[in-house]
């Protein structure tokens, strides 16, 4: 059980942590400082590559009957779910800030 939350919660910190990162990403990009936030695009990606990764791992446990469904469990695919689409609409938001940066230095 202590292996099962502690995966868990490491779902729920490497999402955290994109989350994070994903904004920061966004800000950077607003501040023209895209070396920045393609640094914290790429850490972010890292850090959900990670989140699934044990996810994997867990539907894999699953389906050999081998986890128990729990509220914690249950955020932490609430979590995992919100930051990846959180991250599909952030990397558009930064393409559209990168054409409205270049159309701002045209004027």
């Amino acid at each position: 059980m202590e292996e099962l939350e502690g995966q868990i919660f490491d779902i729920i910190s490497h999402s955290g942590t994109a989350r994070a990162d994903l904004y920061d990403a966004l800000e950077a990009v607003r501040s023209n400082d895209y070396a920045k936030s393609d640094k914290l695009l790429a850490e972010a990606s890292t850090e959900m590559t990670l989140a699934h990764n044990v996810q994997t791992k867990l539907i894999t446990a699953d389906l050999a009957g081998k986890t128990n469904i729990s509220l914690l469990l249950i955020h932490a695919q609430d979590q995992l779910m919100t930051t990846m689409s959180e991250q599909t609409l952030i990397e558009q938001m930064i393409k559209m800030q990168k054409d409205i940066n270049a159309l701002k230095r045209v004027e």
